[in-house]
């Protein structure tokens, strides 16, 4: 056998062994929030601190899911985990060259933190897809929105909504109201440049935008 030949052989293997790896990671996801994300360890790194605390889904209650869902996929419970309509209007206002909108579905944004790093390569763009699919088939729409919650930066350094409702409220998410839970949605999906502690004129007309499309959001 030539060397070319084990070679090819190996990485056969190893492309095997990741994939396995990677569904077992998955399905082992279904269960248990991530140990460690990178966007955490980046956060670390860049800030020096890491404060996230996971908490189950009948923890933290149902203002902040409206006010997250409200702001970042109204459509949630309706998608497959693509919101294609999201991303038309995307590529539309984008064409305009103002201001760049993103299209991504909370799936996809799940996906992306839980499994991946950030960044706008094709190539991340491509497995966020394969996890996003992956997730909806494994996880349901339910888990998704926990592992959200619980994964997604809402401050520098500051990761999920406990953390995040600790740090700018002094409570439990559980008891937040629908203004403090539309505070917290309204710092994404840039949470490092917006802080409802000191909030800019468009924070602010974010936040009354929010509580209004609240009232259309139901938990299904």
């Amino acid at each position: 056998m030539s060397a070319v030949s084990i070679m090819l052989k190996k990485l056969k293997r190893l492309l095997l062994l990741l994939i396995i790896a990677n569904i077992l990671f998955i399905f082992w996801g279904k269960f248990f929030n991530p140990p460690l994300t990178f966007t955490q360890i980046g956060a670390v790194m860049q800030y020096g601190k890491l404060e996230r605390n996971y908490i189950s889904s009948d923890q933290m209650g149902s203002a902040v899911k409206k006010a997250v869902i409200a702001a970042e996929d109204q459509r949630f419970f309706v998608h497959n985990g693509f919101d294609y309509q999201a991303i038309e209007k995307a590529l539309q206002h984008n064409q305009k060259g103002k201001t760049v909108r993103g299209g991504s579905t909370i799936s996809q944004q799940t996906a992306k933190n839980v499994f991946l790093w950030q960044g706008r390569s094709w190539i991340r763009k491509g497995f966020e897809a394969v996890y996003t699919f992956a997730i909806e088939k494994i996880w349901g729409k339910d888990i998704i929105l926990e592992r959200y919650l619980n994964s997604i930066e809402m401050g520098r350094g500051v990761f999920g909504v406990e953390a995040a409702s600790k740090y700018y409220f002094g409570k439990s998410a559980l008891n937040l109201t629908k203004s403090e839970a539309a505070w917290i949605a309204a710092v994404l999906p840039n949470p490092k440049k917006y802080d409802p502690k000191n909030p800019s004129a468009y924070l602010k007309r974010k936040h009354t935008w929010i509580l209004r499309q609240m009232k259309n959001v139901r938990l299904e």
